[in-house]
């Protein structure tokens, strides 16, 4: 829920004719600024940052909590022999953080797929459908009375999401 506040105000900052990024630029130039969401290239971009955004919470608190999870006994030992802060990263923190990094980002790729309000809200999977994911396709098809293509788009993601839930699953039961 609090994503939904946040994904519409981006979308209005964005307006090309009232947004708050473009009304300096025409106060400043007397041009009209970029027409953001109606640039397929633009559309996408600000679409994976808003996702990304989403995540981010998530992905702080898991590595944060799995870099406290290191014994700072180790991190001592390392400085005293003498290593640097790249060593210490290469030696101690990615081997004991490679685990919980590889969970994090499969399960962050299952979520992924069935993104829907990042895109839907911010670009409605415009300019001319080229910014859609799965999940906001299989509803612009099932809107459109077309079932067999909305259950098309979502059954084509079986055979990745799948694997990488097994793999998950397997993983999570140890």
């Amino acid at each position: 829920m609090p994503s939904i506040p946040t994904i519409l105000s981006v979308r209005f900052m964005l307006n090309p004719e009232w947004g708050v990024i473009n009304s300096p630029i025409f106060r400043l130039t007397g041009a009209d600024g970029p027409n953001w969401l109606n640039d397929p290239t633009l559309a996408l971009g600000f679409s994976m940052l808003m996702h990304i955004w989403k995540s981010l919470p998530f992905w702080t608190l898991i590595l944060v909590a799995g870099r406290l999870a290191i014994p700072a006994e180790q991190y001592e030992a390392a400085s005293v022999d003498g290593a640097t802060s790249w060593q210490k990263f290469r030696f101690i923190t990615w081997p004991s953080m490679r685990t919980l990094y590889l969970t994090s980002t499969i399960l962050s790729m299952i979520w992924t797929l069935g993104d829907f309000n990042s895109v839907y809200l911010l670009t409605g999977g415009g300019p001319a459908d080229l910014t859609h994911v799965l999940a906001t396709l299989g509803i612009r098809y099932l809107r459109l009375d077309q079932v067999d293509l909305s259950m098309a788009s979502i059954v084509v993601a079986l055979p990745l999401v799948l694997p990488l839930v097994y793999f998950m699953m397997k993983r999570l039961s140890k």
